[in-house]
């Protein structure tokens, strides 16, 4: 009884992290315009699984980090009470954040269960030591790291696309379905019409409407080599969010299968397959909430600034995962994106705060829960 209350525990901490965190390695796609939240999602979902699968080969050291093991004594950190008081309370710190829409990390929450369990299980014995220099310090950096490196690479790509003469143009919405169409071609269909605002609802004939400013984006209109340099831009942005999302499932899925594996409770490959499944069927389900503050809310996003924000989200989460560090793809996404907005000026100060503060609540929260978990339970 007790081994199903576990799997279905840890099932729980993976469809929540699966709705709270899917859509983030694909935020910027549906954020800059490039896709609709319903490809997005499926991109997301699918990059995610794939990256889940292949942890069973790359990512098995991170197994044993959320196990307990070091943290707490060894006889405390294999008793399926322990562990079940860690899933629920991650799994429900998860929950309440992904309900109000906010970005939080599963990595945090898992942190907080395992001491907040860890201190009442073991009587306070627990090597805070390790807590810190294991699970804090990566935690903490990882997310200033991604800051400025988006900014950084955002900033060397614009000057490269500027000494070369690459150009982009402001564009609005046209037509009864939205299509973007460059500014300079909208003055030729005016004919020289100079009396209408950009940003007000006005209409030139039955096929032709001016968009609010709010959906006027960015796009470049040269050619490289023939091919329309959007189209490359728009193929790159796509790829690598799919890295993002493969990278999270890499990152994601052996720490959630700790959880069983520390029991003994399944084999590892078994439970890292159930966990992403569970996984893809949160994101799936559940994930919009979250998908609306990281797309829409926390900056506005072009696609240059999308394709840098991926890249080093991606490439900082793919090295931690190979090395067995355990940061939150969380913190190094939106941390990403907080790079990018700080850059273009376009942060969304209360946004950003709001989730800060999420970031900072999310440990002792999770903490506190499995704490009153493992006394009513054990």
């Amino acid at each position: 009884m007790l081994t199903i209350a576990l799997l279905l525990s840890t099932l729980f901490l993976a469809y929540n992290n699966g709705a709270n965190d899917n859509f983030k390695g694909v935020a910027t796609l549906y954020g800059s315009g490039v896709l609709s939240y319903k490809s997005a999602i499926t991109i997301g979902t699918i990059a995610t699984f794939m990256g889940s699968i292949s942890a069973i080969f790359v990512a098995q050291s991170l197994v044993s980090s959320f196990s307990g093991k070091g943290l707490v004594p060894d006889d405390i950190a294999g008793t399926v009470h322990f562990l079940i008081s860690v899933g629920i309370g991650a799994g429900v710190t998860v929950l309440v954040a992904t309900r109000l829409g906010i970005p939080i990390s599963t990595t945090h929450s898992l942190v907080g269960g395992l001491l907040g369990a860890g201190i009442i299980a073991a009587a306070g014995d627990v090597n805070f030591y390790n807590l810190f220099g294991t699970f804090l310090i990566p935690l903490l950096v990882s997310p200033f790291i991604a800051f400025a490196l988006s900014m950084s690479i955002y900033y060397l790509l614009s000057r490269c696309r500027k000494a070369i003469g690459l150009t982009k143009e402001s564009c609005i919405c046209v037509g009864e379905k939205k299509e973007f169409v460059p500014v300079r071609s909208l003055a030729v269909a005016e004919m020289g019409r100079t009396d209408t605002p950009v940003g007000k609802h006005t209409r030139f004939g039955p096929q032709f409407t001016i968009a609010d400013s709010s959906d006027c984006v960015d796009l470049y209109t040269d050619r490289v080599w023939g091919i329309s340099l959007q189209k490359i831009l728009d193929a790159g942005h796509v790829l690598s969010a799919a890295a993002v999302s493969f990278a999270r499932g890499l990152n994601d899925t052996p720490k959630i299968a700790g959880l069983l594996v520390a029991a003994a409770t399944l084999e590892i490959r078994i439970s890292m397959i159930l966990i992403a499944a569970a996984m893809a069927v949160g994101g799936l389900l559940s994930a919009y909430r979250v998908a609306t503050t990281m797309s829409k809310k926390i900056s506005t996003i072009n696609h240059g600034q999308g394709l840098s924000a991926n890249l080093v989200t991606s490439f900082l989460v793919i090295i931690a995962s190979k090395f067995g560090v355990p940061v939150s793809t969380t913190h190094v996404s939106v941390g990403a994106i907080f790079g990018i907005g700080l850059l273009s000026r376009k942060l969304d100060g209360k946004v950003v705060r709001s989730i800060l503060w999420s970031w900072l609540i999310t440990l002792p929260v999770a903490a506190l829960t499995s704490a009153m978990v493992y006394v009513l339970i054990a």
